[in-house]
């Protein structure tokens, strides 16, 4: 039989993208044929403003057999455990999205009846007190969570703060000692196979010929190979993402880093500010149509607490994604692959799930369209989950039309996808579950709760149950959550004990 096997794999582009598939990739195709090559050039930079991470990133570098101090160490990274937003509902006002459950369901039916019943029989709760992740976080405290949690009120997960460009560093020690081989060069040129179109061999500004059976295309908003090799079409969501630039600048920090993402309203977007160990994170996404470059700038640097390292950059994106994330022997991952903007932290959770998908599917030399097609099938919807998941955060704020940009962000109209889930929550508290989502009911309760999008009625199950029945057993969750939060050490504690000591020297 004929070895139809792929044995050269191309990655074009490093940073977060690049050294996150080659790592993954080489260590999953560990004793095989497979060769893999990254392509970059040290003259070309990388975004690299993504810091947070939502809690996938822990098991993605946990499958390359580093631990959490190993990767917070070589990173500076702090923890998260969710994110707080800062007057999305009215000015003034904030809530927190955790990673973790609120309550325990009882009877098969879901805690948020409960809690929904009391209010409505005159005992409104903050439902942040039902969840620990939620409760740490507000009190600036951190500890890991229990191994095997004695009920679901324990429950709750955390991800990282991290410096972008270390963990690429990281990540490409990682793909360089297990055997990916790396070349510092320009691409000048991308040869196609004149028979049908498919990415042949990449010429180099040194001169060398690189050859491919496939190629992962990491180079960024540009889609060196996607788009311009290949042009594969860019499906553009800007009329229900509104926001298409953002400004980036470090700062110095003051005081112990939050456990969180802090992610405040501002008069055209929203402004991001994260801690890291030795410096914060700071950005402000927002819209071209709504406010001008110069005073979006002079809007975040005014809003910035301590002094700035340096002039803020500007990033200008188009929110979508490619009409095909795998086109003929090219795989886009990353920014290659579209970018909807960075409000729930999910550009790198995307690449992780990009790198899933291509193990799962990783074809022969036929490229079997039925693989292609799942691929595409798979990305298109997983991203317009991301896509609805974020929309829901801007059209349902209550600021009252206080600029033209949330006026504008109130009237979006729906997708069906999403207007369907939220008719359903309003109606009978129901969490509508589409396949390949990110998000699960948990984070749709969180944010539903934060923007005061609630049921119009309780389960039926529950008509039965004197109203004044349920204030002890809520009352205890609460006490028992609030008794775990006044014994966690604060955050700064935890990073003093397992973080402190010099991240691993850069090679």
């Amino acid at each position: 039989m004929q070895d139809n096997r792929i044995r050269k794999l191309v990655i074009v582009g490093g940073g977060t993208a690049g050294w996150m598939a080659a790592a993954a990739l080489r260590r999953h195709f560990q004793g095989g044929p497979l060769e893999i090559t990254l392509v970059e050039s040290s003259e070309i930079g990388t975004i690299g403003v993504g810091e947070a991470t939502i809690p996938t990133i822990r098991g993605f570098y946990q499958q390359l057999g580093l631990t959490d101090i190993e990767v917070m160490r070589a990173t500076q990274a702090t923890c998260k455990l969710g994110i707080r937003f800062n007057g999305w509902v009215r000015e003034g006002q904030s809530f927190i999205h955790p990673f973790g459950l609120f309550g325990q369901d009882l009877r098969g039916v879901p805690f948020h009846h409960y809690w929904r019943k009391l209010a409505q029989a005159g005992e409104p709760t903050d439902i942040a007190d039902y969840s620990l992740g939620a409760s740490l976080a507000r009190a600036g405290k951190f500890m890991a969570p229990q191994r095997n949690p004695g009920s679901s009120l324990s429950i709750f997960d955390w991800a990282l703060h991290f410096d972008a460009a270390l963990f690429a560093q990281l990540m490409r020690r990682v793909a360089e000692d297990n055997g990916v081989r790396r070349i510092d060069a320009r691409i000048t040129k991308v040869n196609l196979r004149p028979e049908d179109g498919f990415v042949a061999s990449l010429d180099l500004h040194t001169g060398q010929t690189v050859e491919g059976d496939i190629f992962i295309d990491c180079s960024g908003f540009r889609g060196l190979l996607i788009e311009e090799a290949l042009q594969t079409g860019y499906e553009h969501w800007n009329d229900v993402l509104f926001c298409d630039r953002a400004y980036a600048v470090q700062s110095e920090g003051v005081g112990d880093p939050m456990p969180y993402t802090d992610v405040t309203a501002h008069s055209a977007g929203w402004r991001w500010r994260i801690p890291l160990q030795h410096r914060y994170g700071n950005g402000y996404v927002y819209s071209s149509r709504h406010i001008s470059d110069e005073d979006a700038v002079a809007e975040l640097k005014a809003a910035v607490p301590d002094p700035l390292l340096f002039e803020p950059r500007q990033i200008r994106f188009n929110p979508g994604r490619r009409k095909r994330v795998w086109n003929k022997n090219v795989i886009a991952l990353g920014l290659a692959s579209g970018f909807l903007e960075p409000l729930e932290s999910t550009s790198i959770a995307l690449i992780e799930t990009g790198i899933d998908k291509i193990k799962a599917l990783f074809p022969d030399k036929d490229f079997a369209p039925e693989l292609v097609d799942e691929f595409n099938d798979w990305s298109r919807r997983e991203m317009e989950r991301v896509r609805d998941f974020i929309i829901l955060h801007y059209w349902a704020n209550q600021r009252g039309g206080d600029t033209a940009f949330w006026r504008d962000c109130n009237a979006i109209t729906l997708p069906d996808t999403l207007q369907r889930k939220v008719d359903l929550f309003r109606q009978r508290g129901h969490f509508v579950r589409y396949r390949w989502e990110m998000f699960q009911p948990a984070s749709w309760m969180a944010i539903y709760a934060g923007f005061e999008l609630l049921p119009d009625m309780v389960d039926p199950a529950l008509d039965g149950i004197d109203p004044k029945t349920l204030s002890a057993p809520l009352a205890e969750m609460r006490r028992a959550i609030a008794d775990v939060v006044a014994s966690a050490p604060p955050h700064g504690a935890f990073l003093e004990q397992y973080c402190r000591p010099a991240p691993m020297a850069a090679q």
